[in-house]
């Protein structure tokens, strides 16, 4: 009976080696997620389902908040809006337009990560067997703060070189942002902002589930809520940790070539180390509201477009440049 038992474990590690030697596709029979969904076997079919899925997901996370906020406004929401006026609908459109072109070059790059983990030219693999619980959560936190502190020096980096602005400046179109900017890029940022995705798998042993899952919820379920145009009332803009939606609109506004401010994504820590925080006066409206100002009457001279204008065909149709919207 031992021998028996000797015998089964050993063809189970067997096993085990032989599915980290294939590239450490599926690590359990059970509890798969993304690797059960996508084969990965064909990149390009890989890719055109990644496109799919992330084009959906962009315009119901961004859709939701600015259905409530955007098109149909009240004076309560409108007192935590940091930039008093709404956006145009033209310039909106030109948001909805860069997001769903870049979903292409934002999809690359998780794709040929899912590829090559099938393929075993990486690291990646996909489920979480019941005693890596502890390895899995530290693998979340180390995917979290390097991607945060990459993000932060990327886009740093975007607004100190030139070469590097060209390529960035067009999500700078966008002064008075709305829930649809969060990947409102150029194919080029796109592409470099997501570079972890792929990099992370080559360089050690990592759980694709757990990193694709980070960077869905803290950089596009977060970057929603910086894009937003809307503070909460719970995150002071004055907290030491956290950028809130205050310090991204505070980018979007008066961060150019040459003047990286607030260039973090989640935490502020970086830009204090950069010394690219802004040093001037808080407009924030927690700030606002002590001065005074967003009251009931300035609420009713702010100009609400009509948003349902972006529900129609037509609209759509017709020719909209940044130039002829600014």
């Amino acid at each position: 009976r031992k021998e028996r038992e000797r015998k089964e474990k050993k063809k189970i590690k067997g096993k085990k080696e032989e599915e980290r030697k294939k590239g450490n596709w599926y690590r359990i029979e059970q509890k798969r997620m993304i690797c059960e969904i996508l084969d990965a076997t064909n990149l390009a079919t890989t890719w055109a389902l990644l496109w799919f899925l992330a084009t959906i997901t962009v315009l119901v996370v961004s859709g939701v908040p600015f259905y409530y906020l955007y098109m149909h406004p009240t004076y309560e929401a409108w007192r935590w809006k940091t930039n008093p006026k709404y956006p145009p609908p033209e310039l909106v459109k030109l948001e909805i337009m860069k997001s769903l072109k870049g979903v292409v070059m934002v999809t690359l790059n998780p794709a040929l990560t899912l590829w090559m983990a099938k393929h075993g030219y990486s690291k990646g693999y996909c489920g979480i067997e019941e005693n890596e619980y502890g390895k899995t959560f530290v693998q979340f936190v180390v995917v979290w703060l390097v991607s945060d502190f990459y993000e932060f020096f990327y886009h740093y980096l975007g607004h100190k070189i030139e070469f590097l602005w060209e390529q960035h400046r067009a999500h700078h179109l966008f002064h008075n942002p709305s829930p649809f900017a969060v990947i409102a890029d150029d194919l080029f940022d796109q592409f470099w902002r997501g570079l972890p995705l792929l990099l992370f798998p080559m360089i050690t042993p990592i759980n694709v589930d757990i990193m694709f899952g980070t960077w869905a919820t803290i950089f596009y379920g977060y970057g929603t809520f910086i894009h937003l145009g809307y503070e909460l009332p719970q995150l002071s803009a004055h907290n030491w940790l956290i950028n809130s939606s205050y310090h991204h609109h505070l980018h979007h506004a008066i961060s150019t070539n040459k003047k990286p401010l607030h260039t973090g994504f989640f935490f502020k820590t970086w830009d204090q180390l950069f010394g690219s925080t802004h040093q001037g006066k808080c407009f924030c409206c927690r700030c606002q509201h002590e001065q005074g100002k967003r009251t009931e009457s300035d609420y009713k001279k702010v100009v609400k477009p009509d948003y349902s204008v972006l529900l129609e065909p037509s609209f759509w149709t017709s020719g909209t440049t940044a130039k002829k919207v600014n």
